[in-house]
């Protein structure tokens, strides 16, 4: 299946938290949206890589993915190496998306750093010609960076997608991970998914709307008019 949209993620949970909201106005969009997590994302205090996978396949279904896969990279030590470039690069090119969002590239968590510089070698490698990878080469058009970050920073980004429509669903794809972001911590307010939404607010006030989520681009972003523009 071509895909418009690849939303990579090093760990299942990264791509809901950063982006759910973005798969979701694509997918209304009539987009075929798709997820590659790099790694099962385990070992974690409360989880384990069966639980894990079910609340995966949970979150799927409420997203309505089009396509999801695990490249089965390890986690914890995830590394940009040539062998897992070629795998990537043999997805993009199977998959073929227009677009490609990664983890934004400064992050407190190896993982996420790891995963955005073999994300970006990949997509270069795909391209290429007069080479040993399967598949006809392509070149996705951009990637857009999500937050997902370790880092107690306040993002600056290149635009900032209204999800005000999606907000309840983003929610209920992130609930889906209770072993992540329910078992082991406070119940009472404001829970993890309390600041979750607030943090949404915060980037839906920023462009006059109710909930957004933020994205950055190394590369310029076109537009064909003003009007383009909330």
């Amino acid at each position: 299946m071509q895909l418009d949209l690849l939303v990579i993620a090093p760990h299942p949970d990264d791509a809901e938290l950063g982006a759910a909201g973005a798969m979701l106005r694509c997918k209304a969009d009539g987009l075929r949206v798709g997820v590659l997590d790099l790694t099962d994302g385990e070992p974690t205090p409360h989880g384990n890589p069966e639980l894990r996978s079910r609340e995966t396949r949970a979150a799927t279904a409420v997203l309505g993915l089009d396509w999801r896969e695990n490249l089965c990279l390890p986690n914890r030590s995830l590394e940009p190496t040539l062998e897992a470039r070629r795998e990537l690069a043999i997805v993009i090119r199977k998959r073929r998306p227009r677009w490609l969002m990664a983890p934004y590239w400064i992050d407190a968590h190896p993982d996420h750093v790891a995963a955005t510089a073999l994300i970006e070698a990949a997509r270069f490698w795909a391209k290429l010609s007069k080479t040993e990878i399967p598949g006809e080469p392509h070149h996705p058009e951009r990637i857009y960076h999500y937050y997902c970050i370790h880092l107690k920073t306040v993002p600056q980004p290149s635009f900032v997608l209204d999800i005000s429509p999606f907000w309840q669903k983003k929610r209920a794809a992130v609930a889906c991970y209770h072993s992540q972001f329910v078992a082991g911590r406070s119940t009472q307010p404001p829970t993890f998914l309390d600041r979750l939404r607030d943090e949404a607010a915060f980037w839906g006030k920023s462009i006059g709307v109710d909930y957004g989520e933020p994205f950055a681009c190394r590369e310029p972003i076109g537009l064909k008019g003003l009007a383009s523009l909330i």
